[in-house]
This record gives structure tokens, sequence and C-alpha cells, in this order.
């Protein structure tokens, strides 16, 4: 009997450190400090138990975790590794996302590799993403004062990334299911698993079509790439997407919402303006509290930011100027060059 039960606990024992095995290679002790336990992401998440299940994504599944050591809330997310990316170089990767540092950026707090699982850990953000609250029939609506501070906030961190951090950081999938609101409603750029680093002044090796379809730039849509091979111009990509979450929080409705005359967005607010009044595309959800001028300054600034020519967009430099009233926006009519640029890219 005592010899059974030797037996039963040593599998016991066995099957619990496989269950938490990790390999970690020579190259990995660089990145100790950003590297957590199997085991402690496994409790913190109650066995990435489904009822855990924070969002679920192409790129995985993020479950709401507690740290046993510190008692902190965290968001843990399950990725796929794709095996055509050596592991040490996606790690190092990781570890440059996790050395961003900007308020208005989702703070990656480092990774858990094991197996070829790779596992993610960021700060939590209590109120989730910007769209569930745009859309949602069961949550308060958002006021226009707080969706203004939240446009201005990821505007800051993208122009962070673009031109004050050590490396250009394109980050390729910007859209309100990206932007994540912390327990103040305070935006924050997330998901950075697209993103691409290059230097300052140099060309990125590719900005293949890669992101979401409703916030890809046309020049991306038409030959798969940016044309130019000028960074400053690679990044108005992301201009453009970010362009069509203003024009999205502005009027809330989709980019590609189909209305009863297939109009999308853009088209959208250009017609409310051609027929007297800019601001009756605005979401009639805020019942019309909201500063007018501000209204109107991101509609007109969402379409300038939407230019069909990548080299006509505002870098992200000039478009928090605008926001901050620094700079005055270039005069734009509903009859100007702007506005035919759009119907002669149709």
């Amino acid at each position: 009997m005592a010899v059974t039960s030797f037996v039963e606990i040593f599998y016991y024992l066995y099957w619990q450190k496989k269950k938490y095995e990790e390999l970690c290679e020579d190259w990995e002790r660089h990145y100790g400090p950003h590297r957590f336990s199997y085991k402690n992401l496994y409790k913190a998440t109650k066995g990435f138990n489904d009822k855990e299940l924070i969002g679920e994504g192409g790129f995985g599944k993020v479950y709401r975790g507690v740290l046993p050591s510190s008692n902190e809330q965290i968001a843990v997310k399950k990725v796929s590794h794709d095996s055509k990316q050596g592991m040490s170089e996606f790690v190092a990767e990781i570890v440059s996302m996790g050395r961003l540092r900007h308020r208005n950026l989702v703070q990656l707090r480092g990774y858990c590799r094991r197996r070829q699982e790779l596992i993610l850990v960021y700060d939590y953000m209590a109120h989730g993403s910007l769209d569930k609250m745009l859309y949602s029939d069961t949550r308060p609506g958002l006021n226009w004062f707080q969706r203004f501070r939240i446009l201005r906030g990821i505007a800051s961190g993208l122009l962070y990334l673009h031109e004050d951090w050590e490396q250009v950081v394109l980050h390729r999938d910007i859209k309100p299911g990206n932007i994540l609101l912390d327990v103040d409603l305070s935006g924050k750029l997330g998901d950075f698993g697209l993103a691409r680093f290059y230097d300052h002044g140099s060309n990125p090796k590719t900005t293949n079509l890669i992101g979401t379809l409703c916030y890809l730039a046309p020049e991306l849509l038409r030959i798969g790439k940016a044309t130019t091979h000028q960074s400053s111009t690679t990044t108005s990509t992301d201009v453009f997407a970010f362009a069509a979450c203003m024009l999205e929080a502005a009027c809330g409705r989709k980019p590609m919402a189909i209305d009863p005359e297939n109009i999308n967005l853009v088209d959208w607010v250009i017609d409310c303006w051609k027929r007297g009044n800019i601001l009756d595309a605005t979401d009639p959800r805020l019942e019309g509290l909201y500063a007018e001028e501000q209204m109107e300054l991101v509609l007109k600034l969402g379409l300038f930011c939407s230019h069909p020519n990548p080299a006509a967009r505002p870098s992200m430099r000039q478009v928090m100027q605008y926001l901050d009233g620094d700079v005055m926006l270039p005069h734009i009519t509903p009859d100007g060059p702007l506005i035919a640029a759009f119907t002669a890219s149709h």
C-alpha cells in the first residue's frame, strides 16, 4: 500500500512539473526581468479559465489575471507563435515593446515562453476597448468630452511612436478595438502584434498588406505596401487608420457601415457637409451635447487625414497641433480640392 502511494505521489509530482514546464535558453537570460513564470500566470488566470476570458481575436485569447505576489490585476494574452520568425528575434521585438513608455500606450509587462506558446502580460484595462464603449447597449455611453480626450491621448501616443522614441514604430493595426480604456477612461493604444520597428530616416523593409480591412490606407489596398521611401510618409498609413477612429468616435458608426444609400463613413460625412451642415454627421446618441467647434475640427481633421494621397496627410505632430489649437486647420470647403480628391480616387 505504501509503495502504491509512493508511486502515485511520484506520478502526481511528475505531471505537475510537466504542467508548468518551461524552456529557458541561454539567450533569454538577457531578457530575464521581462520573463514571467508559467506557473504564476496559470495561477493568476485560474488555469486560463474561460470565466476569466476578456477578449479573443486572430492572435489569441486574452484573460484577466491577478498576480499572487502583489494582488495586481493584469491582462494575459496567449499568442500562437509564427514559426517563420525565429523565437529569439520575436522575443527581442517583444522586449523592445516593453521599453516603450508613454501614458497613452498599454504597458507590456513581459512575456512567458512555454514550448511553441508565447504569453504576453499587459496592464489591465478596466473599461475594455473603445469600440465596445461606443456600441454597447448595456454600458453607459461615452460623452463627447470623454471621446475627445481619448482621441487626443491616442494622437499623443502615436506621435511618440512615430517621432519621439529612439526608433520609428509603425503600429499597423490602429482601430477602436485596440484603443483600451483604463479605470479613468483614459485611452491607451494596445496590441502591437503587427508593429514594425525601424531607424529614423531609414526605409522599412516592408509594409505588406496587413491589418484590419476598414482601417487600411488606400495605397496599401492598391499594391499591398506603401509607395514611398520616406519613413515620414510610411507612417501616414497609421495616420489614415487614426482618421477612421476619429470619424468613428464622432459619428458613432463603423467606417464601412452600410446605410440604405450604401455610403461609407467618409462619404457620409462629406455628403452631410455638402447638404449644408457637417455636424449632421455626429453620433445621435450624443443628443447634440458637444462643443460645436471641437466636433467640426475632428470631423474635418478626420477627412484631412483620410486623404487618398499619403503625402497630403498631416503628420501626427501636425495632428496634435490641430487638436491642441496651436495651429489652425487649413481652410477646407465641401467643394474644395481636398474633397475633390476623394471623388477622383473613387
